[in-house]
C-alpha cells in the first residue's frame, strides 16, 4: 500500500498491510535542532513514515467586502491568514519585552476596539492578554467579525501535487491571532481557561451565547470546505479534556457545539478527527457519539493524562479510528531503541487489533532522538495483521 492508501484505509477502519505509523504536527524547533532544518516532507521521507501534510489555505469573502490584511507575515502555528474589512480593521505592533517576542493585535470596529497580546519563543506561542475582557466584547465579534472561507482550488492543487505520498490534513479555523479548532477550546483562548470555567458557573447563558457565535463562524467555514480534497480535518483541543473540565461540563458546553460542526462536515464528506490532548477516559463515548471519523491523542498516564489504550480500544474502537497512544516523552529520548520498540509493540497489542489504529505520538514533540524515531518506525512496520 502507498502511504496515503494505508492512512486512509485506517481512517475508514479497513484492513491495512501493516500498522500505519505517523505523527502530529512537526515542530520547527525539533527539525532545526535535530534534523538540520529539513522540511516536514523530508522528515517523513528520511524515516519512511506514513506522511501527513498540513495546510489551511483560506480566502476572504469578497461579497462582504472582506480582504487579506496587507503586509502580514506567514501565519504561525494554528493560525490562519488574517482577513479584515472596513468594519473589522486589524493592526499589530511589537511590544518591548526582556525575554519573549511580544505582539499586540488590535481590532477596530464601528462600536469599539478589541485587543490581545501574544508572546512566543523558539518552542511555541501563548496569550498574555485575552481578547474577551468584558462580556459586551462578544457583541462586537458577533456584529463585525470576518468569516474566512476555504480556498478549495488551492487545497485541490496541493492534493493533486501531493498524490500518494501521504494524506492532506487541516483544522477547523480558530479565531484570529490565537485559538483552537473546537468551540469551547477557542473560547478558552479568547477568555482564559480559568475565567471561562468560572463564567460557566457564574453566567452560563453568556457562555452559551459566546459558543453559539463561535460555532456559527466555524459552520460557515465548514460549508466552504465543500469539494476540498482534504483527507482529515481536525477539531477539538486540550481545554475540553477531563484534566481541565468535568465530564458534565463537556456534555453541556462542548459536545452540543462541536457535534454540530462534525455533522455539517459529514454532510459534505469531510472526515473529522477529534483532538483531545489530556484526560479522555470518562468521555470516550461522548466524543465517539459526536460522530468523528477519528479520535486522538490517547495520552498515557505517564505523560499526565489517563488513557488505558487497551480499554479505550475495547470501548470505542469499533466506532472510530484511534490515532496516538505513544509516549514520546519517555520513548523518543533517554532510552534504548529496544525499549522504544517494546513500547511500539505494546501499543499495537493494545489497540491494533482489527485495524482502525494509527500509531503516533500523543501530540507534538520538541526534543527527540532520530535514532529512537527510526526504531519507532521500523518496529511499526513489523506489526502486521
Amino acid at each position: 500500500m502507498t502511504h496515503k492508501q494505508r492512512l486512509v484505509a485506517a481512517l475508514e477502519k479497513q484492513p491495512t498491510d501493516r500498522l500505519p505509523v505517523s505523527t502530529h504536527h512537526l515542530m520547527p524547533y525539533f527539525l532545526n535542532k535535530y534534523m538540520d532544518g529539513i522540511s516536514n516532507q523530508e522528515f517523513f521521507e528520511t524515516f519512511d513514515m506514513d506522511a501527513i501534510k498540513w495546510i489551511v489555505p483560506v480566502k476572504p469573502d469578497e461579497s462582504r467586502g472582506e480582504r487579506f490584511v496587507a503586509g502580514q507575515s506567514e501565519p504561525g502555528f494554528l493560525q490562519i491568514a488574517k482577513i479584515e474589512s472596513d468594519r473589522w480593521r486589524i493592526s499589530s505592533e511589537p511590544v518591548q519585552h526582556i525575554e519573549f517576542e511580544t505582539t499586540r493585535y488590535t481590532i477596530s470596529t464601528p462600536k469599539g476596539k478589541l485587543s490581545t497580546v501574544i508572546q512566543g519563543n523558539g518552542y511555541t506561542e501563548w496569550v498574555v492578554e485575552h481578547l474577551l475582557k468584558e462580556k459586551g466584547d462578544i457583541d462586537l465579534i458577533a456584529d463585525f467579525m470576518t468569516t474566512p472561507l476555504c480556498d478549495v482550488e488551492a487545497v485541490n492543487r496541493e492534493a493533486e501535487a501531493y498524490g500518494d505520498r501521504g494524506i492532506l490534513r487541516s483544522f477547523i479555523l480558530p479565531f484570529d491571532f490565537f485559538g483552537q479548532p473546537g468551540c469551547w477550546q477557542d473560547f478558552c483562548c479568547l477568555r482564559g481557561t480559568e475565567q471561562a470555567i468560572m463564567d460557566s458557573f457564574d453566567d452560563p447563558g453568556w457562555v452559551h451565547k459566546v459558543l453559539s457565535v463561535l460555532r456559527d463562524r466555524k459552520l460557515a467555514y465548514i460549508r466552504s470546505l465543500a469539494g476540498a480534497r482534504y483527507d482529515l480535518v481536525e477539531l477539538g483541543g486540550g481545554d475540553a479534556s477531563t484534566t481541565v473540565i468535568s465530564p458534565a461540563m463537556f456534555r453541556e458546553f462542548v459536545a452540543p457545539y462541536d457535534a454540530a460542526l462534525i455533522a455539517e462536515a459529514r454532510k459534505i464528506g469531510i472526515r473529522i478527527s477529534y483532538h483531545t490532548c489530556g484526560g479522555m477516559m470518562p468521555i470516550l463515548e461522548d466524543i465517539a457519539d459526536m460522530g468523528p471519523a477519528a479520535m486522538e491523542t490517547f495520552t498515557p498516564p505517564e505523560m499526565g493524562a489517563d488513557v488505558d489504550l487497551k480499554e479505550a480500544k475495547r470501548r470505542i474502537g469499533g466506532k472510530v479510528c484511534m490515532i496516538g497512544g505513544f509516549n514520546q516523552v519517555h520513548y523518543f529520548k533517554g532510552c534504548t531503541p529496544q525499549e522504544t520498540r517494546a513500547y511500539v509493540r505494546k501499543c499495537f497489542e493494545s489497540a491494533g487489533g482489527g485495524g482502525g489504529y494509527i500509531l503516533a505520538p500523543s501530540d507534538h514533540f520538541f526534543d527527540a532522538s532520530p535514532e529512537l524515531i527510526k526504531a519507532f518506525v521500523e518496529e511499526a512496520k513489523l506489526c502486521r495483521y
